[in-house]
């Protein structure tokens, strides 16, 4: 298996206050058999129902919004990117959680929650090479 993504998909409780959520964010979104997809570079990220994801994948789901152990991470060129794609979250009715600030390694992030509860973090990191198709490249940790 290739260590690659392509589809990300997130259970929601409402589908249309999902994608309203998202394209506040400026995202566009194609509805197919009760299913959102938006396209992003090398990969979707899809909505669905909550209640169908669990059962499609023969999951347990209690309904809590705890938090699960996983965070999404959207990367940016700028800290002012960060500061304003919160400002935007706020406006489309997301939860921040953690307001933009320095990171440990000399970042800058903020993180926040959609309306069913899914995490995500918003960050600049300067060690990161972020290229225009929004595609992102590690640098070699062993050469440091």
């Amino acid at each position: 298996m290739e260590p690659r993504v392509t589809l990300i998909t997130l259970g929601v409780s409402d589908l249309t206050r999902a994608r309203t959520f998202y394209e506040r964010l400026g995202w566009r979104g194609q509805e197919a058999e009760e299913t959102v997809f938006f396209q992003g570079p090398g990969h979707a990220i899809v909505l669905w129902s909550r209640a169908k994801l669990a059962d499609d994948g023969a999951l347990h789901d209690d309904g809590a919004d705890a938090f699960g152990g996983v965070a999404l991470a959207h990367n940016v060129a700028s800290r002012e990117e960060v500061d304003r794609i919160v400002e935007d979250v706020i406006d489309a009715g997301g939860e921040v959680t953690k307001p933009p600030a320095e990171t440990f390694y000399g970042g800058y992030a903020a993180y926040f929650r959609d309306p069913d509860g899914h995490v995500w973090e918003v960050a600049h990191n300067p060690s990161f090479t972020l290229h225009a198709d929004g595609t992102l490249t590690l640098p070699d940790f062993g050469a440091r």
